[in-house]
């Protein structure tokens, strides 16, 4: 399963994949605002070959052709939140020497994209941690919007931080995409 943008494809993350897929979770310089960062790459290994056939998440590693050469930059994120209110929450993280040019946007839409019109959701969901500037600004840019906080819910950095919840419905991502997102 793939799906193409401008500058990024995704396509779903397969057993090839997993060498990148484990590094990068890895890879605690990218999960900068997460509470934890599992070290273990035969743990993250033995993860993503249990979600790979699910209908329940949905892992895409996300290319884009840098200096004429299709490279893997990154990862985009869906999973099922609250499945009988066909709600979906998505996450993304793009290596820190591709960040600033549009990808994670690009790699977002597209997971918004899928999920509303492959998955038939009702409402897309993001939680992120108050101090991710980005991510806020992502969210909102892509028509998301802070539905709320949830105060002291991180224990990151040695101390709680707030979580801020961005959704989007379907019916403002017809609205949206009608604008052309």
């Amino acid at each position: 399963m793939k799906h193409n943008g401008k500058n990024v494809i995704i396509s779903r993350v397969t057993p090839d994949d997993l060498d990148f897929i484990c590094e990068l979770e890895c890879n605690k310089d990218i999960w900068l605002f997460e509470e934890y960062v599992e070290s273990d790459m035969k743990v993250v290994r033995e993860k993503y070959l249990q979600k790979m056939n699910t209908q329940y998440s949905y892992d895409f590693i996300v290319k884009s052709t840098i200096e004429g050469e299709v490279k893997p930059i990154g990862l985009a994120q869906i999973w099922c939140y609250v499945e009988h209110r066909k709600s979906w929450e998505l996450g993304f993280a793009i290596l820190p020497i591709y960040q600033g040019n549009g990808f994670g946007y690009e790699a977002t839409k597209l997971l918004i994209e899928f999920a509303f019109e492959r998955l038939q959701a009702h409402k897309v969901v993001g939680m992120y941690n108050c101090n991710n500037l980005r991510s806020v600004k992502l969210m909102e840019s892509l028509g998301m919007r802070r539905e709320g906080t949830f105060q002291e819910e991180l224990f990151w950095n040695n101390q709680w931080h707030d979580q801020y919840f961005y959704s989007i419905l379907d019916r403002e991502y017809l609205i949206n995409s009608s604008m052309k997102l």
